[in-house]
């Protein structure tokens, strides 16, 4: 019973889309605390590609349901993987084409600004549209609009 109400409509895909955004923030802030680092390349994953993936295990539950819900059984790739406890495990690879720095290193603070801030109003979004339709159930629950 429970199973359909959380398997229900958006709430898997803002579940992992909150998963995606929260992983790929450490990634980032460790890319930043690095910035200084001799022979530090930063590290990133694909949102295109995670966005792909997460489009195929959408389209995969309608065909497989329909507009019932059911799991979100989203597929593995090289660079995001579900892991044993079913969280999002990365595989990241060096982000950025730039010049390397006499220390070895490839900078570009603007470049990894610019990707927090995205990457933060992804996750905002997400949880406000998780939040929304956790009020929408919660209401359905107290039998009230």
């Amino acid at each position: 019973m429970i199973g359909g109400v959380t398997n229900a409509d958006s709430l898997p895909v803002l579940e992992r889309m909150i998963q995606f955004a929260g992983r790929r923030h450490r990634l980032m802030t460790h890319n930043i605390a690095n910035i200084d680092t001799p022979n530090f390349r930063p590290m990133d994953v694909s949102v295109q590609g995670f966005q792909t993936q997460l489009g195929a295990a959408v389209d995969e539950r309608r065909e497989r349901a329909g507009n019932a819900g059911g799991e979100l059984r989203l597929r593995n790739s090289r660079e995001v993987a579900v892991g044993k406890h079913d969280e999002l495990v990365f595989n990241p690879s060096p982000a950025g084409d730039n010049i390397l720095f006499h220390d070895r290193n490839d900078r570009d603070t603007e470049r990894l600004m610019q990707d927090l801030v995205e990457n933060f109003m992804a996750f905002r979004t997400a949880a406000d549209m998780l939040r929304n339709r956790f009020d929408l159930i919660n209401t359905a629950i107290r039998g009230r609009l």
